[in-house]
Formats: C-alpha cells, sequence, structure tokens
C-alpha cells in the first residue's frame, strides 16, 4: 500500500474506532507527516518496503538534530511511528513491524508542580465577586480544584453534565466518562454562575448547551480558560507558572497528603494506569521528609 494511504487509514482508525481526541490526531499527523517525508527522500513510496535499518536510521537522525531535540519530542515521535507500524501488521496490510524493537529514549521523570493549600486559595479568591466575567471565572477555577478535571474537559461540559449537583460528569482522554464528586465550594460558585450570570451570556450568542460561556455568548475557548487563570495568578501574586494543569497537579497532590488512597486518586484524575497517578507520591513524600527535616531535633 501506498505510504499516505496507509497514513490517512491510521488516522481515520485512532479518530473513529479508538476515539482519540482532535488534537491527538492531529500531532499523530504531524508526526507521521515528518516520518512519512524522510521516507519519501530514501525513495520509499510503499509500505512493504520499510525495514527495521530504515526505522532505526529515521530515529538515530531525527534524535542527532541540530539543536537537539527533547527526549520527550522523540519519544512523541517514536510512538507514532511505532504506533502506525503495529497497525499496519495487525490489519495485514504489511507483513510486519519494522519498528518492533526500537527502544524509546529514557525520559527523565518531571515532579508535577502543586501549590500550597494557601496559593490555591489565593487563586481562588482572586475573580471578583460582583462583575459577571469574575463570577464565570470563580466557578471555573473552583471547578477545576475541586474535580482535577482537565481543562478541554471543563470547557466541554454542559449544564446536564452536573446532574445533582453534587456529582459532575466528565469525559475525558478517549471520550471515555468518570464521575466525579463536587464540593460544596464549587458548587456554591457554579449555581451563583449559572443563575446570576450564564443566562445573560447565553442571551447574546446562539444557543448552546455548554456550561461556560465567554463574554459574547460562545462556549469558553481553551485558550480563554487558559487567560483566566493567568490573569487570576497574576491578581493573587503568584510567581510560579501557573496553568489548567496546576490546579489538577494540585488537587491530587492534597488529595494524597490528606490521606486519599492512590486508587481513588487514579479513578478521580481519570487515569488508566495507577502508575501515572503514582508519581504524585513522589511529591507527598518529598513534603514529608521536609517537614521531618524542619520538625526532628536530630533529622540533620
Amino acid at each position: 500500500m501506498l505510504l499516505d494511504r496507509a497514513v490517512d487509514a491510521y488516522l481515520r482508525h485512532i479518530a473513529i474506532e479508538r476515539g482519540l481526541s482532535d488534537h491527538t490526531v492531529q500531532a499523530y499527523a504531524r508526526d507521521l507527516a515528518v516520518y512519512s517525508g524522510w521516507l519519501a527522500e530514501q525513495g520509499i513510496a510503499e509500505t512493504d518496503a520499510v525495514t527495521e535499518r530504515l526505522v532505526s536510521e529515521f530515529s538515530a537522525e531525527r534524535s542527532s538534530a541540530v539543536p537537539p531535540p527533547a527526549a520527550s519530542s522523540i519519544a512523541r515521535l517514536q510512538s507514532s511511528v511505532r504506533g502506525f507500524h503495529r497497525f499496519l501488521a495487525r490489519e495485514g496490510i504489511a507483513d510486519d513491524d519494522p519498528s518492533a524493537r526500537i527502544v524509546p529514549p529514557k525520559q527523565a521523570q518531571k515532579l508535577p508542580k502543586a501549590l500550597t493549600i494557601d496559593q490555591v486559595e489565593a487563586l481562588l479568591a482572586a475573580p471578583s465577586s460582583e462583575e459577571p466575567l469574575g463570577i464565570r471565572d470563580r466557578a471555573l477555577l473552583e471547578l477545576l480544584y475541586a474535580t482535577g478535571a482537565r481543562v478541554s474537559e471543563a470547557i466541554s461540559l454542559d449544564v446536564d453534565d452536573l446532574r445533582t449537583g453534587e456529582v459532575l460528569r466528565l469525559r475525558g482522554k478517549g471520550n471515555k466518562e468518570r464521575i466525579v464528586p463536587v464540593g460544596s465550594y464549587a458548587r456554591d460558585a457554579v449555581d451563583a454562575y449559572l443563575t446570576r450570570v450564564r443566562p445573560s451570556l447565553a442571551a447574546k450568542g446562539k444557543a448552546t448547551p455548554r456550561l461556560f460561556l465567554g463574554a459574547r455568548g460562545a462556549p469558553l475557548s481553551r485558550q480563554s480558560a487558559w487567560l483566566v487563570i493567568q490573569k487570576a495568578a497574576e491578581h493573587a501574586q503568584l510567581m510560579s507558572s501557573v496553568s489548567p494543569h496546576t490546579l489538577r497537579h494540585s488537587f491530587a497532590t492534597h488529595l494524597l497528603q490528606g490521606g486519599a488512597d492512590v486508587r481513588v486518586v487514579q479513578e478521580l484524575l481519570g487515569h488508566a494506569s495507577v502508575a501515572t497517578t503514582q508519581i504524585y507520591t513522589h511529591v507527598t513524600a518529598d513534603t514529608l521528609r521536609d517537614m521531618y527535616q524542619q520538625a526532628h531535633p536530630r533529622a540533620t
């Protein structure tokens, strides 16, 4: 099969059958465009002509580029290539998988940066409780911290997803749904937004079931949600970089510090594997060590 046709088939597979997000599919498409372009430079146009040596040479060439790419970028690119070839072999489009023995580069484990509880409270208190958009912004921030939702999950919420108000239905990666509880502070903030602000915002735009709306009545965009958080962080005078994921990290870290089981946190975050969640136990262990060194008379 021609490479471009094979790439199109793979992208349709991950979008339709696996249900990956548009953002993820586009990332795969960019990676495979680089890969297929490199193969074309080698005179390769058919999937059956790709060998293990070619895949290895591609990985080596990308790794030795100037300036050197980050290990995470190489790992993502190799993941795209391996997924593509696995698909071809599984579907019988290719006789074998030439990428099967390619080993991805090891990446240094980065511990997530979490805010302290005081910093979170300052961030949540930053939006105005009198201005309409301030009320909306506080509802968004409270909901992100209360549920550990990704920003993409929060802005995709419909009003009906609130259910009874005590739990929330989130649609995560791969369109998988999970139910998470919502604390009283977040419920109160969302209720204030729904009764005092959303009706007037909705009247400015076309009818939409989305929970969070922009100033003109359209669904709140991902970029606008980022700006909400950055503005609140500046108002709260938080010097470190604060992003939507910072609230998700803080949510998980504070739960574990409060005694929550890692399996419960895994379920709340929507992680497929507990290994992904266990990175937060390192954060908690670091905090305990620091407290021990400060408090124990013979720690140092």
